[in-house]
């Protein structure tokens, strides 16, 4: 087999999903997709809630929480006494960013890769506080040193109160060094915020080694676990001063248990998520890994080169793993978000395929995902008919 050949399927992979048969499905990366043995298993979670609401929630849910949250926190190397289950990776800056404790002097430093959601967040804090949200900028491309420049150069000690870094950027799916990048802030006595969204099941983790005062990663996405599913580790230092968002009756136990418990919450997809870690493991998650990794890359190659594109034209992630990669497109096209979001729509409901198309740096990108219920043929058929349509799309 070639480099240009696409990898072979994992058999059987596409029947443990109820993704639509007739959807080209290649945007795993956004809201992910779980398998129906997940499924079931929520599903049992929640017709035991529902037999008996009052057993559920008040006898034994927090140890039950506790011992999902360790079987979660050793699967990325996290402490499992510093990590709290959240919803969603913006939840966790929000929380954060709550915490900080930011005044009017201070700045939070992001680059322009961050999620457009997270430095929504920022900014709706810094006008809360008056503090400043400060915008790095970082080429499309740019390697490990240029990225750890950058970063290392528009730190401020004693201005800037945290720095947050994306560990695998949404929108253009860029692998940031991020331990290193921590490494050269808390040098400086900097606070790091990992926004590891696309992390955990996609790529192998340590959240310790890493070193970040905050890390936070989506476990809906690439695990395999029901969405409203993420982990938020804090570093020692930290863990008394996080206040939650919401206060409930275990407010006083102070992290993790403050975060974790809010009342009626539903807690079946955090209960239900080592059922994806077990599908996984099943399946072989190196092999899952390398398929996906590899199918991305060859869904680049053939969208990139019927849109004209040469190989040194499309992005590289910067890394190995990967299970994601972009696609530029023509200029002048998707260049604001309205725009992105209706060519998005328009190739969903002419295709009849999901992708993800981001606008940013004044260019548009398509993102294609790859997971195992994905065949090289949906790539193939895309790099058919895209050209064409987007000949002929007006905006």
């Amino acid at each position: 087999m070639s480099a240009e050949d696409p990898p072979r399927p994992i058999p059987g992979a596409r029947l443990l999903f109820s993704i639509d048969p007739a959807v080209s499905y290649l945007n795993h990366g956004s809201f992910g997709a779980i398998p129906f043995s997940v499924q079931r298993a929520q599903q049992r979670l929640r017709d035991e809630m529902e037999l008996n609401p009052m057993r559920f929630f008040g006898d034994g849910l927090l140890d039950r929480v506790v011992h999902t949250r360790r079987h979660l926190a050793g699967f990325l190397g996290a402490d499992p006494d510093g990590s709290a289950l959240v919803t969603n990776t913006t939840a966790a800056v929000s929380l954060v960013l709550q915490s900080a404790g930011l005044g009017r002097s201070d700045e939070v430093l992001l680059t322009d890769h961050a999620y457009g959601a997270v430095a929504m967040a920022v900014r709706r804090e810094c006008r809360r506080t008056g503090a400043t949200a400060r915008t790095i900028a970082v080429p499309l491309g740019a390697d490990g040193p240029e990225i750890i420049s950058r970063v290392r150069s528009a730190l401020r000690p004693g201005r800037t109160r945290l720095l947050i870094v994306d560990q695998v950027t949404s929108a253009t799916v860029t692998l940031l060094p991020v331990q290193e990048i921590v490494a050269s802030a808390r040098a400086l006595g900097i606070p790091v915020f990992v926004d590891a969204a696309h992390v955990p099941g996609m790529l192998p983790v340590d959240v310790t080694a890493i070193g970040a005062d905050f890390w936070v990663g989506n476990l809906h996405k690439w695990a395999w676990a029901p969405r409203g599913t993420s982990l938020l580790t804090v570093a020692p230092e930290w863990r008394r001063r996080i206040d939650p968002l919401v206060v409930s009756w275990e407010h006083d136990q102070g992290f993790p248990t403050s975060v974790e418990s809010q009342g009626t919450l539903d807690y079946t997809p955090w209960l239900a998520a080592p059922a994806g870690l077990y599908a996984m493991h099943t399946l072989g998650l190196d092999a899952i890994r390398e398929h996906n990794a590899a199918l991305a890359a060859y869904g680049q190659r053939v969208v990139g080169r019927a849109l004209g594109l040469s190989p040194a034209d499309l992005p590289d992630p910067g890394g190995p793993g990967v299970s994601m990669r972009i696609v530029p497109l023509p200029a002048g096209l998707a260049t604001t978000y309205p725009e992105a979001h209706a060519l998005r729509q328009h190739i969903a409901d002419k295709l009849g395929v999901e992708v993800a198309v981001n606008a940013w740096g004044g260019r548009g990108l398509m993102r294609l995902s790859a997971q195992i219920y994905n065949r090289p043929e949906e790539y193939d058929l895309l790099a058919e008919r895209l050209p064409t349509l987007l000949s002929t799309w007006q905006w």
